[in-house]
């Protein structure tokens, strides 16, 4: 055989990218992990589980962040949602009570940051404080206005510009950030 079953045994099943390649989600490896595939992925993946009063991509969320927060954090910021690419998004109230799903993401994400030459295994912790900030700021912009209270622990927004890019436009701004990043970590 051309050792596709026993493959398929060792690292579970697999799912067809963007650019054409298979990615398994219970085998991550880094040379499976492509910018094109990422930055297109995210721009398709609408944040809040669509539940927003406009389209609202995770790409551009990332593409915020990485323009936010210190230089030296940039390519974390813009990958920190980068295994959504290959696991899907799951809203936060959910993934909290999801472990499994959790180690499975965690796993993604360390084939992600070593594909990149990320750093470390989690995120600056000055980095959290930018990604729960920026959700004041993406409230005010594309969700519907209930006064209810979201605990932010007293944080002000971000105070970005939430410009709600189509899917073409933002993907090609990602994916020219990325690819500025990584040259620049080079």
């Amino acid at each position: 055989g051309d050792g596709t079953m026993t493959e398929t045994w060792v690292r579970g099943n697999w799912m067809q990218t963007f650019t054409g390649g298979r990615f398994y989600p219970l085998d991550p490896k880094p040379e499976d992990v492509q910018p094109a595939d990422i930055a297109h992925a995210l721009s398709m993946i609408c944040r809040y589980g669509g539940h927003v009063t406009r389209f609202y991509s995770v790409a551009e969320h990332c593409l915020l962040l990485s323009y936010t927060v210190a230089p030296k954090h940039a390519l974390w910021a813009l990958l920190h949602d980068a295994t959504e690419a290959y696991v899907g998004d799951m809203v936060r109230p959910l993934k909290l009570h999801m472990p499994a799903y959790c180690a499975v993401e965690d796993r993604v994400m360390v084939a992600i940051a070593t594909r990149f030459g990320l750093v470390g295994d989690s995120m600056p912790a000055s980095f959290k404080d930018a990604d729960t900030r920026i959700l004041l700021d993406e409230r005010a912009a594309v969700m519907r206005p209930t006064g209810d209270e979201w605990q932010q622990d007293g944080l002000e927004p971000l105070g970005v510009l939430i410009q709600g890019h189509a899917s073409a436009t933002v993907e090609g701004l990602y994916l020219d950030r990325l690819h500025e990043l990584i040259g620049a970590a080079a």
